[in-house]
């Protein structure tokens, strides 16, 4: 209970060559901060603004992209006033706040990506049935089920971590997780580890609803030349979103579980950096890039702004 009550100062990793490239470090990130912010917003307010885009895959987008801008939102101010202030400390109750908003952001986008590959088998598989079975209560439903259940699969394991004793005090990584909290901890992780199988098991779950989904559209597709079209068009992106997260997800198991002092140091960075940077900046840029109806939407919004910034300029 002392952890709670009394928040204990822990120490960061401090980036390589930090003295002299700070300045860098601290422009080259609060520019790929920005870049997230604007790209994911502007897909954003695009869907929203679009009535023709008031359908249930870009619907789940929008939640992907708002998620995107949650998580990294976890990591960047934190990590940019460390590189500003050349200070990387944080207290014990900020940690726990930081590890619990980057892994419910990782666990939302994967249910959320688990969402989206059911739309998208409704809408290959059985399209005569999409608007019956997804409805705007039936989104609003999975929409629900995609945010709630990672926050509250995160909450205990945060408490659980932050419950513990602290005899060591340092986080040999650039912002604080769940399992570099644990590992500051002398006693027993039993309870941590049965609680993180429970979750795993959970997840897991979801993973078979995309396999199985995906099965079931690559047979349909096999079927008709335009169901590959459409998977071509629609489920590229979300394949590419898979596969990208899949991988970030494995890069940041391993920078945890197997130890960093066997791990050079630039591949601990980008082990540790790949998850908070290229889910949310990858996500909007391959869907706004393979979707028709958004690329021209997101086209025709700049190019209405450009016009409207050089009349202001002209008058």
């Amino acid at each position: 209970m002392d952890n709670l009550s009394y928040p204990v100062i822990l120490t960061l990793m401090v980036p390589k060559e930090s003295k002299s490239y700070r300045h860098i470090y601290f422009t080259c990130f609060l520019f790929l901060y920005l870049l997230i912010l604007s790209i994911n917003i502007r897909l954003v307010i695009v869907i929203i603004m679009t009535k023709a885009l008031h359908e249930p895959m870009y619907i789940f987008l929008s939640h992907l992209c708002i998620n995107g801008v949650y998580g990294a939102t976890g990591f960047y101010p934190k990590f940019l006033s460390d590189l500003i202030l050349d200070s990387y400390v944080i207290s014990s109750h900020m940690c726990a706040l930081q590890s619990f908003v980057i892994y419910s952001s990782l666990l939302c986008e994967f249910t959320i990506l688990t969402v989206m590959s059911y739309d998208r088998y409704v809408a290959i598989c059985k399209p005569l049935d999409y608007h019956s079975r997804l409805t705007k209560f039936t989104c609003a439903k999975l929409i629900l089920f995609s945010w709630i259940v990672p926050n509250f699969s995160v909450i205990p394991a945060a408490l659980l971590s932050n419950l513990r004793p602290f005899c060591k005090y340092h986080i040999d990584k650039l912002y604080c997780d769940n399992w570099s909290v644990v590992k500051l901890s002398c006693v027993s992780s039993f309870v941590n580890n049965v609680y993180g199988y429970i979750v795993s098991v959970i997840f897991f779950s979801c993973a078979v609803i995309i396999i199985v989904s995906y099965i079931k559209l690559i047979s349909a597709c096999k079927l008709s030349l335009e169901n590959r079209r459409k998977f071509w068009q629609t489920c590229l992106p979300h394949l590419l979103s898979l596969i990208n997260f899949t991988f970030a997800l494995l890069f940041d198991i391993m920078y945890s579980r197997y130890g960093s002092n066997d791990i050079p140091e630039s591949l601990r960075n980008f082990l540790a950096l790949e998850l908070v940077i290229v889910p949310p900046l990858f996500n909007p840029v391959i869907y706004g890039l393979n979707i028709t109806a958004v690329r021209k939407q997101v086209f025709t919004s700049c190019a209405a702004a450009r016009v409207n910034v050089s009349g202001i300029k002209r008058g």
